[in-house]
């Protein structure tokens, strides 16, 4: 019993670890929400989908960066797939351990400190509708 309890705490904490690295980058976080906002089945463009609307980006600069480095990470933990031509990604297999970190954030909006929602697209609106679907009630 104790053993498999010490082998069950290591893969959480791999799990875990893995969903943290996956999170660290925009290009990531950006191309998470993307493909949560899509259909399950859906495919979604590269690099658009994975760009900050606050904070544009050279467009081939972010295609050779989700290339050669966060797209092979995201894959390589299941988290997404992807193809090169057209440059598409959709949701893998453990899509949903990344997902529901950022959609946490997101619903716990109006809790976090400023500096981490102001220039925040995404998290700044769904402060706004919390907010206002206090008011009305």
């Amino acid at each position: 019993m104790t053993q498999q309890r010490y082998q069950n705490g290591k893969q959480v904490i791999r799990r875990w670890d893995e969903v943290f690295k996956a999170v660290t980058a925009e290009p990531r976080r950006q191309l998470v929400i993307s493909l949560s906002d899509a259909h399950p089945d859906e495919t979604v463009p590269l690099p658009e989908s994975a760009v900050n609307p606050n904070v544009p980006r050279d467009p081939a600069v972010l295609r050779q960066e989700l290339y050669h480095c966060h797209l092979p990470m995201l894959s390589d933990h299941e988290f997404i797939t992807w193809d090169a031509e057209p440059l598409v990604a959709g949701r893998g297999p453990r899509f949903e351990e990344v997902a529901v970190v950022l959609e946490s954030l997101q619903s716990n909006a109006t809790d976090m400190p400023e500096p981490l929602v102001f220039g925040c697209q995404r998290l700044e609106q769904e402060r706004q509708e919390r907010r206002s679907d206090s008011v009305t009630e």
